[in-house]
Formats: C-alpha cells, sequence, structure tokens
C-alpha cells in the first residue's frame, strides 16, 4: 500500500510539471508511469473502485495511462502472419492468468483480466478491469477504464466504453443502438453481475431503432437483465430505459 501510495504522489508531482508547461516531465517520471502499467495489468491498482458504497474515480491513475501514451514509441507487432503498428504491447501470460483467448481476441497491456475470464474474439482496452469468471463475447468491446465485475456476460457486439479523458470523469452508461441494438457503445462503470443482450432493443417500434436510446447509470448489487420490459419513457431524443 505504501508502493502505491508513493506512485500516487509521483505521478500527481509529473501531472503537476506538465501542467506548468513542461514538455518533458512523463518522460523523466516513465519508470514512475510503467510502474502505475504494469500495477494495472496485474490488478493491484484500479482505475475506479468502490469505497464506502461509493466508486471513486483514482484520477491519477488515468492520468497515468495518458501519459504511457505519450512516452511509448510506435512498434510492429508480429502476430503469426499478421502485423500491427502500435504504441501500447498487448497482454501475455494468459496461462498463468487462467484465461481464454480465443483469435483473433485482442486485450492490451495495462488491462486486468480476472481468473476464468473468457474473450471471445473481442478486445480489451487499458486500463479496463474485468472480474473473474466474466465472458466476453464476440465482437464485444471493453473500453479503456470501463470497470467491469465479476460473473457479468457482455453479449455479442456490446460496446462498453470507459472514458479515459478527461481524467475527472466518472464513468457511467450511456448506449446508442445501432441495427437491433448491436454495437452499444457505452461509457461504463459496471458493478456486478450484469447482463448485456441484444434484447435490450428488441421489441422496440421499427421507427426508433436508429433513434437514441440512454441507459440510466447503473448501481446493480445482483443480477440486472436489460430487456424491452423495462420502464420505457419516449423523450424528445428517443426513448430511455431505466433501471
Amino acid at each position: 500500500m505504501h508502493e502505491i501510495e508513493a506512485l500516487k504522489k509521483q505521478i500527481e508531482s509529473i501531472q503537476q510539471k506538465m501542467d506548468a508547461g513542461s514538455t518533458s516531465a512523463a518522460v523523466d517520471g516513465k519508470l514512475y508511469v510503467e510502474a502505475v502499467i504494469a500495477a494495472l495489468d496485474t490488478g493491484r491498482v484500479r482505475v475506479a473502485e468502490k469505497k464506502d458504497s461509493e466508486w471513486i474515480t483514482n484520477i491519477w491513475v488515468k492520468q497515468a495511462i495518458m501519459m504511457y501514451f505519450r512516452i511509448m514509441e510506435m512498434q510492429d507487432i508480429e502476430v503469426g502472419p499478421f502485423v500491427y503498428r502500435d504504441k501500447i504491447p498487448l497482454k501475455r501470460n494468459y496461462k498463468e492468468l487462467n484465461v481464454r483467448v480465443v483469435p483473433p481476441a485482442v486485450a492490451r497491456y495495462g488491462c486486468f483480466l480476472g481468473d476464468g475470464v473468457v474473450l471471445m474474439p473481442a478486445y480489451v482496452n487499458i486500463g479496463a478491469h474485468v472480474g473473474s469468471g466474466t465472458r466476453v463475447d464476440t465482437w464485444a468491446t471493453v473500453g479503456s477504464c470501463a470497470q467491469i465485475g465479476s460473473g457479468v456476460h457482455l453479449s455479442g457486439g456490446v460496446g462498453m466504453g470507459g472514458v479515459l479523458e478527461p481524467a475527472q470523469a466518472s464513468p457511467l452508461v450511456q448506449a446508442s443502438p445501432s441495427l437491433q441494438g448491436v454495437p452499444l457503445v457505452a461509457a461504463a462503470l459496471v458493478q456486478v453481475p450484469l447482463v448485456l443482450q441484444v434484447s435490450v432493443v428488441q421489441g422496440l417500434p421499427s421507427s426508433h431503432l436508429a433513434r437514441d436510446v440512454h441507459l440510466a447509470p447503473l448501481q446493480a448489487s445482483k443480477e440486472v437483465q436489460l430487456s424491452p420490459s423495462l420502464q420505457k419513457e419516449p423523450s424528445e431524443r428517443g426513448w430511455n430505459l431505466q433501471i
């Protein structure tokens, strides 16, 4: 814990120098930035965590992620016959983590995947935290900083965006469905266990499928399945689904 507090102070100090106009502060503090990303990767720190029944955003962790993008250089990443070019390495050691990854699923270094997580051909971004036993289904996306609990099933095409910037922003869930609700693009802080399915918009009048659907922020302590049976209130922008 003392080590984490020391890292927090270092990152906050680097951020203060950057705010004052320094262009080298992040590079000079590279070891501290890399230590934070390594701690994210192993789950020792999180972008958001529950304290005294409330979810708190760790601004300094988000700041460290943005610094990491600054200090990392572009490089070629070869995966079999495929070649990518990016700044962030891929996550590794899935066997030790007891995580199943079905090709061509991708998880970036700096995200946490809990024991027993299953990634179908999906994508998990840096800063995300995926709890144990969660299944991320085909073409689902867990965005940077999204917090997904244990025992969650993110169905095919669901998109959970996590709001990396600005650093002060708190995660929430806001969705806009395209054809039959896939994908759902959301800025999300999701508590366990939550099931997001295509049925979120099935049953809505076809004339409203192209209109906005907003999901209220979720504070679910038990399993919640979003479905057309939820209260639907038409608004000027579309349908509001509220739990």
